[in-house]
């Protein structure tokens, strides 16, 4: 099995998008949170389930697309580490800095 490691940014990201969510409806914001979680969860038995992230030349940086958003992590040996939980309307290119360059 391969192990699930959150980042700090990751984390914050999830935490953003609740409490923006939360704003209309606090149910409905639960409900995205756990679908995203339960996403990476799958992970652990399939990393390289997502595909691969086009605006980075790194093989190892991946995506899963959920509902409207973008999990962003990167293949390690025995693991997986979240970058990012990013809208899908955002650009990845604009952000400084890039969710794969974060260590």
């Amino acid at each position: 099995m391969t192990r699930i490691e959150w980042t700090e940014p990751a984390v914050a990201d999830l935490e953003n998008i609740q409490d923006y969510i939360a704003r209309d409806s606090a149910e409905y914001a639960d409900a995205i949170i756990e679908r995203l979680i339960l996403s990476v969860d799958q992970l652990e038995a399939f990393p390289d389930s997502g595909r691969r992230v086009p605006e980075s030349a790194d093989p190892k940086v991946r995506e899963l697309l959920v509902e409207s958003y973008r999990i962003i992590y990167r293949k390690r040996k025995g693991a997986v580490q979240i970058l990012a939980v990013v809208h899908g309307a955002r650009h990845l290119t604009q952000m400084k800095p890039n969710p794969w360059s974060r260590r």
